[in-house]
């Protein structure tokens, strides 16, 4: 059973509700045609249903036990535009724009119904660019109490199952920041080692990842990397055992490289949570991973907000929707 089947399986035990603001799009109705079918979450279709049901019938998808939510029609659309006006009035926002907004951006719509309680959490991005899919999750749902930042990591999944946890490893952060400092790397290294416990359920082993290990070179962006270690196992000491750095990709993985380059660490070798020290670093390794091992990657999924919204490649398909769908809800349980 690969991790996604294993996500679904702990999903079904609390069912949450999941908005799909993308509904005009084939792929989101067929990923709400098998999520609904498969039993493992609710679906909260949203956009215009006229177009939505056009789209379905056209392509013989049965939509007819989904919820669908059409922001011009909906008896609690008021309600959203007034609580949307009064989040956002001190920034400048006129009702006129807060109307204009939530009935005609679905992901702002879908973002309110989530921040309501109406929802749990929403997953888009099949259609629009990151940027677009977190905006309205920043300004709306916002961060946790409890964390200094917010992130993005991938849930990869190798077909080969020799390293990592059984082949799963948490990638992060690969979507959100784009060169972050060492206080932001502790905050994501602890983002994404509470998702790996969450997803897997497994411990995580945590590696910084650099050009350089364990000082084989010398240079300001080697020390931030080392910085973010010291301060992580610092701050987060019930972690400190469990994370390591500065080291390159194949000392966290490979048991053999690690004998020779780091043979006292606990980590090293046996990484399953990978933090790198840059997005251009992150995207393009998820990207490496994916295509050259053929490796499932679920994201970029965001972490460290209030409730779950998380985006989706503008390249996937109706799976890799199913599987953000399933991750989302087991991040909403956790939620509770």
């Amino acid at each position: 059973m690969n991790i996604i089947d294993r996500i679904k399986d702990k999903a079904r035990k609390n069912i949450k509700t999941i908005v799909l603001p993308e509904a005009n799009d084939i792929r989101t109705l067929k990923a709400a045609r098998i999520i609904s079918d498969e039993k493992f979450a609710k679906v909260i279709l949203v956009g215009d249903k006229k177009t939505i049901l056009n789209v379905s019938t056209s392509n013989q998808i049965d939509i007819s036990d989904i919820e669908l939510i059409d922001p011009k029609t909906y008896s609690d659309t008021s309600k959203l535009i007034q609580e949307f006006y009064e989040l956002r009035k001190n920034k400048g926002i006129t009702m006129e724009q807060a109307e204009d907004i939530i009935q005609n951006n679905y992901l702002y719509f879908g973002c309110m119904l989530v921040k309501l309680g109406l929802a749990d959490g929403q997953v888009s991005g099949a259609c629009h660019t990151t940027a677009d899919t977190l905006r309205p999750a920043l300004q709306i749902i916002k961060t946790k109490a409890d964390c200094k930042v917010a992130s993005c990591f991938f849930l990869m999944d190798l077909k080969e199952n020799k390293y990592g946890s059984n082949g799963t490893f948490v990638y992060s952060d690969c979507g959100m920041i784009q060169n972050p400092t060492s206080d932001e790397l502790v905050e994501i290294a602890k983002s994404s080692a509470d998702t790996f416990k969450l997803l897997v359920d497994d411990e995580p082993m945590i590696a910084f990842l650099s050009h350089s290990s364990f000082g084989s070179s010398k240079c300001s962006d080697v020390d931030k990397v080392r910085e973010a270690v010291k301060l992580f196992k610092e701050t987060y000491s019930f972690y400190a055992d469990n994370s390591d750095g500065e080291m390159q990709f194949d000392c966290a993985i490979i048991p053999e490289v690690a004998k020779t380059k780091a043979p006292l660490s606990k980590v090293a070798g046996h990484a399953n949570v990978l933090i790198f020290p840059d997005l251009d670093a992150g995207n393009i390794a998820y990207k490496i991973t994916e295509r050259l091992a053929h490796a499932d990657a679920y994201g970029p999924i965001t972490q460290g907000l209030k409730k779950p919204v998380n985006d989706l490649s503008r390249g996937c398909n109706e799976y890799d929707i199913v599987g953000a769908v399933a991750i989302t809800a087991i991040q909403a349980s956790d939620n509770n």
